[in-house]
């Protein structure tokens, strides 16, 4: 695929996560997004699903292998939906396979907040929905309150109950 092929695919991914209700999607470089050893500190101490899903810490990948493996991409997209951080997860959940059937074959998605998909992760046994289930940003150690202002979204802490939360999703291309 030719560079200019490549930007209208992301340009094309971009729109699909727009249509499919992402209130923004803007193609970043991975070499923008920030990774940090204290974002996993956040899970464990402050998370009730540490340790309880396969995609959460320490079962997710440390932020040093994440670091490796953004640096294997040369393209992301970075999807903001407020509220609605299941329907964020399903929509990129979705955008993934979409690039891989565009055929970029290293897709990979980084969604927000826990999985989902089973009431109860069977730590026991592999993934129930190996298609669908990802690790969140923050659960890989991604510094997502920099990485979406690196983008240019304005993300702030949420001090209160009446305040909306933003939710971010990743997703690799190449």
């Amino acid at each position: 695929m030719s560079p200019i092929e490549l930007d209208a695919a992301v340009r094309r991914l971009r729109d699909l996560a727009v249509e499919r209700g992402a209130a923004a999607a803007r193609p970043i470089p991975p070499l923008s997004v920030v990774t940090a050893e204290w974002v996993r500190l956040k899970c464990q101490y402050g998370c009730g699903t540490y340790g309880r899903r396969l995609t959460c810490p320490p079962h997710s990948p440390a932020p040093s292998v994440t670091r490796k493996a953004l640096d294997d991409y040369t393209h992301a997209i970075l999807l903001h939906l407020p509220q609605d951080w299941v329907r964020l997860r399903e929509t990129t959940a979705w955008l993934e396979r979409e690039a891989f059937l565009m055929g970029f074959h290293k897709a990979f998605a980084m969604p927000a907040g826990p999985c989902h998909l089973c009431e109860t992760c069977s730590l026991q046994r592999p993934c129930a929905h190996p298609d669908q289930a990802r690790p969140s940003m923050e659960a890989c150690g991604i510094d997502v309150y920099r990485t979406a202002r690196n983008a240019g979204f304005s993300i702030e802490v949420v001090r209160s109950r009446d305040c909306t939360a933003s939710y971010f999703s990743l997703l690799l291309v190449e």
